[in-house]
């Protein structure tokens, strides 16, 4: 196949790259208007691979929650399919290429910025557990309690949070004190996000994919909803405190995200319970580029460092 004009002089494997994260760019923008907006705001330097991370992690997502399903896979072929991008993925970053344009796209991240399996195996972990969980032979519903709900967040989203903040200090050498910070935030971060979205998709986890995150097998009250938000609550506090150590170019992004997973908290802070299984809680758009407009001149207005 001969190359088109507009990429004469580049190399096969350039071409494939780009190709790739074109495909990455467009997962996020299809699947997330928050993070697809978040990302804009990131310096160059880091803005295509976080692209990247929130595409694998995201395609590996949607095997357990429900595109294999709609496609005929069984539970068993589900799992197996699981297992197949697992390994591919654990494949591409040990030697840097995959056919599969989304995991070529991550090896890529994962070479430069060092992420490692000691990251992708625990959100693996994680997304095996959804995968394979029991349900309640009583109510049908998957339990997780509150040891089985730490060690899904930690794999599910800290991972991640871990794997972004990797990406952020490629060019940086922090201290061990603030690279503590930091992890900590990241990880704190990773969690509210991940327990808001338990919250306002309260539906659709328990009616369609039957699983029980926050409260088990027994419907979630008005003042589980409330200890949840405050839980979620001091992660965003922890994670805010950890801002003004990130390098300059990634803190306007970090902040817009930040600022709109608050704005969700406060949503479904006011929304009952009971109502909270009928319908999904969102920040309308415009205020997304609102908060992200905020955070844009937060950081502007800080001193450098």
């Amino acid at each position: 196949m001969n190359a088109d004009s507009s990429e004469e002089g580049a190399s096969a494997l350039a071409r494939f790259t780009r190709t790739a994260e074109t495909a990455t760019t467009g997962v996020i923008r299809t699947y997330s208007t928050s993070f697809g907006l978040a990302t804009r705001l990131l310096g160059r330097r880091h803005r295509q691979h976080i692209r990247n991370v929130y595409a694998m992690v995201r395609i590996a997502d949607e095997i357990v929650d429900g595109v294999a399903g709609e496609a005929g896979l069984d539970d068993s072929a589900q799992r197996a399919a699981l297992d197949a991008y697992a390994d591919e993925t654990h494949r591409a970053m040990r030697t840097g290429y995959s056919s599969n344009i989304v995991l070529h796209a991550f090896a890529r991240t994962a070479a430069g910025c060092g992420i490692g399996q000691d990251l992708t195996e625990p959100f693996f972990a994680s997304m095996r557990t959804d995968a394979s969980a029991a349900p309640d032979q009583g109510t049908g519903v998957r339990a997780y309690s509150a040891e089985a709900h730490a060690e899904y967040v930690y794999g599910s989203a800290e991972v991640v949070g871990l794997m972004c903040l990797r990406v952020f200090l490629q060019d940086s050498d922090p201290t061990a004190e603030d690279l503590h910070r930091m992890e900590t935030g990241a990880r704190q971060l990773g969690a509210a996000f991940q327990n808001v979205n338990f919250l306002r998709d309260l539906a659709d986890d328990t009616e369609r994919l039957q699983r029980g995150y926050l409260s088990g097998t027994e419907r979630l009250t008005d003042d589980g909803r409330d200890e949840w938000v405050r839980t979620v609550r001091a992660q965003l506090d922890d994670a805010r405190a950890a801002i003004p150590l990130l390098p300059r170019d990634a803190r306007a992004a970090v902040r817009s995200a930040l600022s709109l997973f608050e704005a969700l908290t406060a949503r479904v802070a006011r929304t009952p319970a009971s109502a909270l299984y009928e319908r999904r809680v969102r920040v309308p758009d415009p205020i997304k580029v609102l908060l992200a407009a905020r955070s844009v001149l937060v950081t502007w207005a800080e001193p450098r460092r």
